[in-house]
């Protein structure tokens, strides 16, 4: 799957600080959040490196998806995954919404969600 991507020299807690910010800054909120490693080592007892899911959601834009075509909803919040991939440095991917929407009208939806998840992960530098 296509991802819009950035690493920052920090640790998840303070990756996802800076996150949450440059998404709110973009008009995306947090909706949901999954502790991936909590949430693997509760259940099922299996150690995991420190990944969250956060589930974002520029309400303007998802108005505008679900009018053009209802099942939107299908593929919505956007995920934008944490994963520290060694102490101080953590990843931060989002699905690229050209791979996970299309349709008629949906085709600018994607372009605009795309260039704010991007321009909000570059602001993490």
């Amino acid at each position: 799957m296509q991802a819009i991507e950035a690493t920052v020299q920090s640790s998840i807690d303070d990756a996802e600080v800076a996150v949450r910010k440059a998404l709110g800054d973009h008009g995306f909120g947090v909706l949901t959040e999954i502790d991936v490693a909590h949430t693997l080592k509760d259940k099922i007892g299996v150690d995991h490196v420190p990944m969250k899911i956060l589930g974002a959601c520029n309400p303007v834009l998802a108005h505008k998806a679900l009018e053009a075509d209802p099942d939107a909803a299908l593929v919505m919040p956007c995920n934008v995954v944490l994963k520290e991939v060694e102490p101080g440095k953590t990843t931060i991917r989002a699905a690229d919404p050209h791979s996970i929407i299309s349709g008629e009208g949906l085709e600018e939806l994607a372009d605009d969600a795309a260039s704010k998840l991007t321009e909000a992960l570059n602001n993490l530098h």
